[in-house]
């Protein structure tokens, strides 16, 4: 594991992020040798996620190197902000002219969408939220962790981990991979084994789309926007 390349890897982060979307990642990135992570915001100021996590950037937008890796994590209505947001979307296509993947974790994945990275690409997102990805150009898939040619997207929230894991082994190689994974202890048994769609039964489906309706609604009217817009690939 001895004299990897360097890779510089750009996490964005915004208000009212979901922060596991990009503290897994995180996680798992800065144990990559001679890696540089980096966490990129507007300013320099702390960033509240959604539960009230505060996380420090490290690097604006406007200072970020060319990356080798970018990474747009969801979150709630910051993410449908972002979607919207023509610094965030005008940086991500910039970078994306010159980055090795472009990659994102849950809704994150809209966000790439609202900026026209997504087009005629496979990719997922959190599972209440995948039909947007398709208003946007993409074609959608259920897997956990989608790789279609230089574009990277994982499900929901805690499928960050699996797609750090799966971006280490492209970058450094599987045995790399591996002795992290172990390193984390990352053995997922979840206690109710209700963590997908497919498993949950439609009841317990329901009451989460009906909890996060609105959102749902706020993403889907700032997708179709982001459609319409004719924004380039």
């Amino acid at each position: 594991m001895e004299n990897q390349p360097k890779y510089t890897i750009g996490l964005v982060i915004y208000p009212d992020m979901t922060q596991l979307d990009i503290t897994g990642p995180y996680q798992v990135f800065s144990q990559i040798p001679n890696a540089q992570v980096l966490l990129l915001w507007k300013s320099l100021e702390p960033v509240v996620s959604n539960c009230g996590l505060t996380i420090l950037p490290s690097t604006t937008l406007a200072e970020c190197p060319p990356l080798d890796v970018l990474c747009v994590p969801g979150g709630v209505s910051g993410t449908v902000e972002m979607m919207q947001d023509e610094e965030m979307l005008s940086f991500l296509q910039l970078q994306a002219q010159t980055a090795k993947y472009i990659t994102a974790v849950c809704t994150g994945s809209l966000i790439l969408g609202a900026a026209g990275l997504l087009r005629g690409y496979k990719a997922t997102s959190h599972w209440a939220f995948r039909e947007q990805l398709q208003l946007m150009g993409a074609e959608v898939s259920t897997e956990r962790v989608v790789i279609d040619r230089n574009r990277i997207t994982g499900g929901g929230v805690t499928a960050g981990i699996d797609f750090a894991l799966q971006i280490t082994a492209i970058l450094c190689g599987e045995d790399t991979a591996k002795f992290i994974e172990l390193m984390l202890e990352y053995n997922p048994a979840p206690p109710f084994g209700v963590g997908s769609p497919d498993k949950a039964g439609a009841e317990l489906v329901q009451m989460v789309k009906n909890m996060g309706a609105p959102l749902i609604e706020a993403s889907r009217a700032a997708a179709e926007k982001a459609a319409s817009s004719g924004l380039p690939h």
